[in-house]
């Protein structure tokens, strides 16, 4: 068990941590230190103090402060045209309405529609569709009794981007342009909520003429690919005038496919555009399942429709199934196949007067315990087995049941990748599960065995033949045509499993970065580099030359760079055009884009020492929009050329910001006691003073130096807001910590603390003015470390997980899973097979519970008491032991509130309350009287903090 770290002297200005394995004891202070001379000694030249992102603030300016949260804004709904000659973006700021722009980027003009949301353009670029949500009702303010919320009354609105002119539709639910962008489809909310049938109007505008027409009790409606038809189905009151229905754009024909007293469900299109399928069907009577037909109108082209009806009667695979309208109809891209789903038919269960029982029988044999089943239930009621129709015979084949639940189908639907679990149903599992996979003929439902108890599969191939899975560290690809399986990195000594995972379960690979378009090869993501393997196994080439891995920059393939609209089956990429890359300094930061051409080395096109994302391209090509920002700047909208050249600010999100004294970053490295290289991101206070020593707040969770340059913006919720605290004279610390299987709170109290001890001896931080603060996981990591040192003068922690023997048996109520799973092999790390009655000393030993005693400093717990992920008596066992031992605790309890509090008057009091706890321990301000007395329950809500 991790040693107690003793108590400081107040009048000691730093201790070294001795760099051992059994970590918290200390050396002697060091007589002879200065501050300026741990600045020069330990500070390495990249990052001395003063070297930071953003130069000193001027004390003029203001210190940001909760009152000033309302007016920043985040920007949403950011999209480009067609032509790249329009981009649209909308500011959301934490309080009041928001409002959306439409900004030409080739004219002096701007569209500003207050309260606008949801935006798209038309494919000509000339139309932009938008909603108008209704005004943010002030706070407190009355709703008539009666009166459905305003949320609900939102209106469409057309505007013409060259003349500005526009067309609305009011109580608008959804809307879509045709494409071709000459047809605009607007379908309303239906007009009485509680009505049992869910037509409403749809309102078709012909963009050329202006020509509207109203259709009446529309459900589903949908456009063909190209852009020529507009089908939909109509469910109104009594079944009167159900049915299919279609329009031809060019001659403005309607015609009636279908009609009947019956109800429409899942209209379908084929990528050809010419195909089209519906569900129709009923309820029978003491039946709890819909009996669907399924209708094929095989050539919308046609003056007539052919029709082509399904059912179960004659067809021995759909015996005791129905077609169901809970699983959506998909085509195949050639039009000669459709997947759907079967469910099997049951009785209606008999109604009764008298009360039934309510009990839940939990058994040793469910495969899942009673609280996922419950958690699932509509879900599993919903639940289908997949089923394919083969054209032209329409024959239908039932390809799932109670064993494999799942078929993926491949992109041609020829074949599919069955999942069967049912030999690891109920194990001790967190992130992914293990199954058996089977090759499935769609044509025949002939099944052959791939693998067994893959854990970690990565998807099948564009052009339908492969099927990649990952088995003992290394990658598979299954020839799906042939049957046969080939070990594609057998070539080379590279893996592609993610090593820096240090979780007790089979590792993950980085993932697949696409497959070539000539369908001979797949390409795989190291961790910095980017491989092409042949899928015959034959060769392997680094397409990035090595220089990831020599620079340790992460490069990873912008997919759609081009900005071309794909579909499902062209999604390969073709090697001998060049490709553009995202890229991520491991240790610098940096980030941006490359562009990689075949045979050559990557070529920037930029890379900046802050963050650059969100690389979104116009369809034509030619322009491409992305962001950058940093901890001091807000990651605004930038426009450019796809060399990234020159590029333009087209949203100013935050003008205010420079109004506010902020803070600046810096990168510190440091190791923990086994000598691993870590990096935490510190940020420095507005207005810093070289050599001055600060207060300073630890936030963390896992590994953290990646937000280095994230902007940290106010926002209402339950977490250290890093620019507050920064403006306020705070140091913010937020350090990476890798673990040991078995010791999740010994791992964090190490490389925590030697992080601190970094910036302690760089002579930033004040070291008898340390606090630490962590939410959930964190949450779990700053109890513990709580117990185990002295070296933070307070902690404030955030739903967390205390003691791991009880905890092991809780729920995660979101979910209904017991927290086994994330207890032995998921975030906790135990062990796998290490549980409470195996390891119950390991477990005793890495508790904040177990370990309460220790406990020398004031400490405060937020816990909501609905927490769906923590359950909230983690948090009172807490409480209640530290207040048994005559431990200073405070426990802020928000009745009826999530794992993270929802609630904007909650997460204001957090906020509040948090501040003070850490102003009045780390910056002897005043203690309120909350702190020093309580709020006694007769006068809750009469006090403010």
């Amino acid at each position: 068990m991790q040693s107690f770290v003793p108590r400081r002297h107040p009048g000691r200005v730093c201790a070294r941590l001795a760099r051992t394995v059994v970590f918290g004891a200390l050396l002697a202070a060091c007589a002879a230190w200065t501050p300026s001379a741990v600045l020069h000694a330990q500070a390495p030249a990249s990052i001395a103090p003063g070297q930071t992102d953003a130069p000193a603030i001027p004390a003029a300016r203001k210190v940001l402060s909760l009152d000033d949260y309302g007016i920043w804004r985040r920007v949403t709904s950011t999209a480009l045209s067609a032509d790249g000659a329009w981009i649209s973006y909308a500011y959301a700021p934490n309080e009041g309405d928001g409002a959306l722009h439409l900004n030409s980027l080739t004219m002096d003009r701007v569209h500003t529609i207050t309260r606008g949301t949801g935006p798209a353009f038309s494919d000509d670029s000339r139309w932009a569709g938008y909603f108008i949500s209704p005004p943010t009702p002030r706070p407190g303010a009355p709703r008539p009794v009666g009166v459905a919320p305003p949320a609900s009354q939102r209106t469409f609105e057309l505007r013409d981007l060259t003349t500005g002119e526009t067309f609305s539709v009011s109580n608008a639910a959804s809307f879509a342009f045709a494409n071709g962008g000459q047809t605009l489809a607007v379908r309303t909310a239906k007009a009485v909520a509680s009505a049992k049938h869910d037509g409403a109007d749809l309102i078709v505008r012909d963009l050329r003429t202006g020509v509207t027409r109203n259709i009446g009790n529309v459900s589903q409606y949908a456009f063909n690919e190209a852009g020529t038809h507009l089908a939909w189905t109509v469910d109104a009151a009594n079944q009167l005038g159900n049915g299919v229905y279609m329009l031809t754009l060019a001659t403005g024909e309607t015609r009636a496919l279908d009609d009947a007293a019956a109800d429409y469900a899942q209209l379908s299109w084929s990528e050809t555009g010419s195909q089209l399928a519906v569900l129709r069907g009923s309820t029978p009577e003491g039946k709890l399942q819909r009996e669907n037909v399924l209708l094929l109108f095989l050539d919308t082209g046609t003056t007539r429709a052919r029709t082509v009806t399904l059912s179960t009667a004659g067809n021995s695979t759909l015996t005791g199934y129905v077609l169901s309208e809970f699983a959506p109809l998909r085509w195949a891209p050639d039009g000669q196949s459709l997947l759907l789903g079967v469910k099997e038919q049951d009785v209606e269960p008999k109604k009764s007067d008298d009360p039934a029982p309510n009990v839940d029988v939990w058994h040793w044999k469910d495969a899942d315990p009673q609280s996922v089943q419950i958690v699932r239930l509509n879900q599993e009621r919903r639940s289908t087995y997949p089923a394919l129709v083969q054209l032209p015979a329409a024959s239908v084949r039932v390809l799932g049941d109670s064993a494999m639940r799942s078929v993926q189908a491949t992109v041609n639907q020829r074949w599919g990748i069955g999942r069967v679990d049912t030999a690891y149903r109920g194990e001790v599992a967190w992130g992914s599960s293990r199954a058996d996979y089977y090759r499935v003929n769609m044509s025949t439902g002939e099944r052959t065995l791939i693998a067994r108890g893959l854990a970690r599969t990565m998807g099948t191939s564009p052009d339908s033949r492969w099927f990649l899975y990952l088995e003992q560290g290394r990658v598979h690809a299954y020839d799906l045509e042939r049957g046969s399986d080939v070990i594609v990195d057998a070539s080379t000594p590279t893996r592609f499993v993610d090593i820096t995972d240090d979780h007790a379960y089979e590792l993950p690979t980085y993932g697949v970065a696409g497959w070539s378009a000539d369908g001979k090869s797949v390409l795989l993501n190291h961790q910095f580099d980017i491989w092409q393997l042949a899928l015959d196994g034959s060769r392997a080439v680094n397409l990035t030359r090595g220089v990831g891995e020599r620079e340790q920059i992460r490069f990873r393939i912008v997919r759609n760079a081009d900005g071309a609209r794909r579909s499902a089956d062209e999604q390969g990429i073709d090697l001998a055009r060049p490709i553009v890359l995202s890229a991520y300094g491991e240790w610098t930061k940096k980030s941006g884009y490359y562009e990689l051409r075949p045979g050559r080395e990557p070529m920037v096109l930029r890379f900046e020492d802050r963050a650059v994302g969100g690389y979104v391209a116009s369809r034509n090509g030619q322009r491409v929009a992305f962001t950058q920002g940093s901890f001091s700047e807000y990651p605004d909208w930038y426009v450019s050329d796809r060399a990234l050249s020159a590029p333009r600010k087209v949203t100013d999100a935050n003008p205010h910001l420079v109004e506010y004294a902020w803070g600046s970053k810096m990168l510190v490295d440091y190791t923990n006691s086994k000598g691993q290289r870590l990096q935490g991101t510190l940020t420095l206070p507005a207005n810093y003073e070289p050599g001055k020593r600060y207060p300073m707040l630890v936030y963390f969770y896992e590994r953290m130096s990646q937000n280095h340059h994230s902007f940290s913006m106010p926002v209402y919720d339950d977490r250290v807001h890093i620019s507050t605290y920064a403006s306020n004279g705070y140091l913010v610390l937020q350090p990476d910590i890798v673990y040991e299987i078995g010791k999740p709170g010994s791992s964090a109290l190490d490389c925590v603390t030697n992080a601190v001890q970094k910036v302690i001896e760089m002579g930033y931080a004040d070291p008898v003015r340390i606090g630490l603060q962590g939410h959930s996981w964190s949450g779990y990591q700053s109890s513990f470390i709580l117990t185990q040192t002295d070296m933070f003068r307070t902690v404030v922690t955030g739903a967390p997980p205390t003691n791991l023997m009880s905890f092991y048996g809780t729920l995660y109520r979101s979910s209904g899973t017991i927290q086994q799973g994330i207890s032995e092999v998921g975030q906790v790390r135990m062990g796998a097979g290490a549980t409470p009655w195996t390891a119950k000393e390991l477990y005793e030993s890495q508790s904040p519970v177990h370990n309460v005693q220790n406990i020398r400093v004031p400490f405060m717990i937020l816990h909501g008491t609905e927490d769906g992920a923590v359950d909230w008596m983690q948090g009172l066992e807490f409480y209640a032991a530290a207040r048994r031992m005559g431990k200073e605790v405070i426990m802020l309890s928000y009745p009826g509130e999530p794992h993270h509090l929802g609630k904007k008057e909650n997460q204001k009091d957090f906020q509040v309350r948090m501040r003070q706890f850490f102003d009045h321990h780390l910056k002897d301000a005043p203690a309120p009287r909350w702190m020093t007395d309580g709020v006694p329950q007769v006068r809750k809500g009469r006090e403010t903090p």
